[in-house]
C-alpha cells in the first residue's frame, strides 16, 4: 500500500503535485478543526460529569453544536485592541500560536502511509515547532503593553521551556530503543501486541527487555505529566490562574484573537495525545492481534483514534480532579525531579542498548 502511494506521488507533474498537496493539507486542517470542536465539547462534558453537572446540552442534539455556536460568538464579537499596544504584534501573536500548532501535525502518522511528510527527523521537527510556539505567547504578553499579561507570558514561557527539557530527555529513551527519529518507524517498532509497546515492554520471549519495563513505564507517566505542563493544562495552568493573574498572557485579548489562542492550546493538547500514542502506546497497532470474521480487520486509523481519545479523556479527568499546583511547586517538579530522573533514564537506557541491544 505504501509503495503504491509513493508511486502515485512520483508520477505526478510538479503543478499537479502542488495542487494535490494543497488539497490534502486543506482537507486535513478542516477535518482536524471539526474533530477539535467535538473534543472541546468532550472536555466540558467530562468536567461536568465529574462535578455532577449536565454540561452543554441545549445547542443541538445533546449539545453537539455548542462548540460551533461558541465559534460564531467569537467571530462576530468586536475585536478590541488596547490603544497603547503594538497593534501589529498584538494581532500576529495568536496567528503564530495557531500556525505553529497546525505545522507540528505535518509529520504525525495516523495510519500506515497516512502522513503529510514522512521525514526521518520527524521527532526533532515536532520538538522544534513546539518550541517556536512559545514566541506567540511571549509576543502576545509583551505586545499588550500591560504588566499583567507580560507577567503571565513570562511565567508561561518559563514553564514551557522547563518541561520541554525533560520531554527532550524522555524522547531520547525512545530514540535509543528504536534507533530512529522517524515517527512511522517508532510505531512499527511496537507492532505485535501491547507487550511490545514502549509503555509496557512485557515480551516474555525477550527476558532481558523486561528490566526496561519499569523505566519506560515511568518515562510514559513523566511524559504525560510534562505534556500537561507544556500545554498549560490543569493542574499546571499557572499562566491563566484567575486568582493570580486574571487570565495570564491573554488578559487583553478578546473575540477572534482570543479564540486563536485557545484553539492553538487545544491543538497542542491533541498533538500531545497523538505523540503519547505514537511513542508509548503502539500508534495504530492493535493491543492484541485480532481476527474478525470474513477476513475483516479493524482499520489502523480506528485504533489510533481510540488511543488518542483515551489520552484526551485522561487530560480531561486530570483537569477535573487534581488541584492546581503553586508556581514554585511546578518549577521544582520540573527542574529538581523530572530533569535528573530523565537524565538518569537516558544514561541507563543508552547503556542497556549498547551492551544488550541484540536481546531487546
Amino acid at each position: 500500500m505504501t509503495a503504491l502511494i509513493m508511486q502515485f506521488w512520483t508520477d505526478l507533474s510538479p503543478l499537479t503535485w502542488f495542487l494535490w498537496k494543497l488539497a490534502q493539507v486543506g482537507a486535513f486542517v478542516l477535518v482536524l478543526s471539526v474533530l477539535l470542536a467535538f473534543l472541546i465539547l468532550m472536555d466540558r462534558k467530562v468536567w461536568a460529569a465529574v462535578q455532577m453537572r449536565r454540561g452543554p446540552n441545549v445547542v443541538g442534539p445533546f449539545g453537539l453544536l455548542q462548540s460551533f455556536a461558541d465559534l460564531l460568538k467569537f467571530v462576530f464579537k468586536e475585536i478590541i485592541i488596547p490603544s497603547g499596544s503594538d497593534k501589529g504584534l498584538y494581532i500576529l501573536a495568536p496567528v503564530i500560536t495557531l500556525v505553529m500548532a497546525f505545522l507540528a501535525w505535518a509529520v504525525v502518522p495516523i495510519a500506515p502511509g497516512w502522513v503529510m511528510s514522512n521525514i526521518n527527523i520527524g521527532l526533532l521537527y515536532v520538538l522544534a515547532i513546539s518550541s517556536l510556539g512559545v514566541y506567540g505567547i511571549i509576543i502576545g504578553g509583551w505586545a499588550s503593553n500591560s504588566k499583567y499579561p507580560f507577567m503571565g507570558a513570562l511565567r508561561s514561557t518559563a514553564q514551557m521551556i522547563s518541561y520541554e527539557v525533560s520531554i527532550g530527555f524522555i524522547l531520547l529513551t525512545v530514540i535509543f530503543l528504536v534507533g530512529s527519529m522517524n515517527l512511522s518507524d517508532i510505531v512499527e517498532a511496537q507492532a505485535g501486541g501491547f507487550w511490545q509497546w514502549h509503555m509496557f515492554m512485557l515480551d516474555v520471549s525477550k527476558p532481558m527487555s523486561l528490566i526496561l519495563f519499569p523505566i519506560m513505564f515511568f518515562m510514559g507517566v513523566m511524559f504525560f505529566i510534562s505534556a500537561l505542563a507544556e500545554t498549560n493544562r490543569p493542574p499546571f495552568d499557572l499562566p491563566e490562574a484567575e486568582s493570580e493573574l486574571v487570565a495570564g498572557f491573554m488578559v487583553e485579548y478578546s473575540s477572534t484573537p482570543y479564540l486563536l489562542f485557545m484553539f492553538g492550546e487545544y491543538l497542542n493538547m491533541t498533538l500531545m495525545c497523538a505523540m503519547f500514542t505514537i511513542l508509548f502506546l503502539g500508534g495504530w497497532h492493535a493491543p492484541i492481534p485480532l481476527s474478525l470474521p470474513f477476513g475483516l480487520a479493524v482499520p489502523p486509523i480506528i485504533w489510533f483514534t481510540l488511543k488518542c481519545l483515551f489520552m484526551f479523556f485522561m487530560f480531561a479527568m486530570v483537569k477535573a480532579i487534581v488541584p492546581r499546583y503553586r508556581y514554585d511547586q511546578l518549577m521544582r517538579l520540573g527542574w529538581k525531579v523530572f530533569l535528573p530522573i530523565s537524565i538518569a533514564a537516558v544514561i541507563f537506557v543508552s547503556s542497556w542498548v549498547v551492551f544488550f541491544g541484540d536481546k531487546l
